[in-house]
Order: structure tokens, then C-alpha cells, then sequence
């Protein structure tokens, strides 16, 4: 049963990350929406890139973007406080906890997603994000798409987890 609890605190620490991050851009999206913006503008990749013609230097396709992540965090942050709380109130029975898996790896899906396909991916490696020294956010993207990684693998893992027999792979 103590396995379970942290297993659900685990979940827990991770929705109060996606909650500081989406209060942050929200809070501060001024200084959000300039990476945002500087990203999908390409403005501080190398210069005499071939890749330019990928930018979108639109700004209503921009603030769509932002808002866009926003609500994917905000999302995230919302299944993963929903979650903790469903495996918090069954970590005394390993079925009940094992039934309520389903909305904790859906929020860290969605946090792995975001910060692998859209920041990662795209703005990696198609927005070249990767060569501006000023917005350059891969690092802390990939920082935390393995947070969230780690955190699935161990819920998903383990005691208190076993794979039903009635699952199909």
C-alpha cells in the first residue's frame, strides 16, 4: 500500500508542476509569449539558414500557438490533480488503485506529447529552435518529457500495478 501512495504522490508533484507552468504563462505572458513568438518567427537561428521558409511570422497564428500550449499544460495540470486525487483515495486497494490508472497516464500523456511533439519535434528540430542561443528551450522540454516519462513508467510498474488479465495488449 505505501508503494501506492507514492506512486500517487508522484502523480501529485507532477500536477502541481503543470499547475506552476500554466499559472507562469498565464501569469507572465509577456515573457512566455516573446519565446513564443521569437520560436516560430525563427529570428535567432542561424542566420543564412535554408530553412527559413518554415517561420511563421503571423502573429495571430502565433497567439493561437501559445494559446494552444497553454491549454494542453492547463489540461495536463487538471488530469494529472484529478488523477492523484482518484489513486490518493484508492491506494488501500490494488484494483480500485489499478481502475484509476486511466486519467494519471492520460495527463502524463499529455505532458509528454506536449513537451515531445510540440516542443522537441517542432520546435526543435522544425522551428530549428535547437540553434538559437537566446530561445533555445529543447533542453528544459526534454527535461521535462523525461519527468513525466519516468513518472508513467513507475505508476504503470511494479506493485500495485500488475497488468489485469482481461487487458489486451
Amino acid at each position: 500500500m505505501l508503494i501506492r501512495y507514492c506512486k500517487a504522490g508522484l502523480v501529485a508533484a507532477m500536477a502541481l508542476l503543470m499547475a506552476l507552468v500554466t499559472f507562469n504563462n498565464i501569469a507572465d505572458y509577456g515573457a512566455n509569449w516573446d519565446f513564443v513568438r521569437h520560436v516560430l518567427a525563427m529570428d535567432s537561428i542561424f542566420p543564412h539558414s535554408t530553412q527559413l521558409w518554415r517561420a511563421i511570422p503571423w502573429e495571430p497564428a502565433q497567439r493561437l500557438a501559445y494559446l494552444l500550449i497553454i491549454a494542453a499544460e492547463g489540461l495536463s495540470a487538471t488530469l494529472l490533480t484529478l488523477g492523484a486525487a482518484r489513486l490518493l483515495r484508492r491506494a488501500r486497494d490494488v484494483e480500485a488503485f489499478e481502475a484509476a490508472l486511466g486519467v494519471p497516464v492520460a495527463g502524463l500523456t499529455a505532458a509528454m506529447l506536449l513537451y515531445g511533439a510540440g516542443f522537441v519535434a517542432i520546435g526543435g528540430e522544425w522551428f530549428l529552435m535547437w540553434q538559437s542561443s537566446t530561445w533555445g528551450g529543447t533542453d528544459a522540454a526534454a527535461r521535462f518529457f523525461l519527468l513525466h516519462a519516468a513518472v508513467l513508467v513507475i505508476l504503470l510498474t511494479g506493485q500495485g500495478s500488475a497488468p489485469r488479465r482481461d487487458d489486451k495488449a
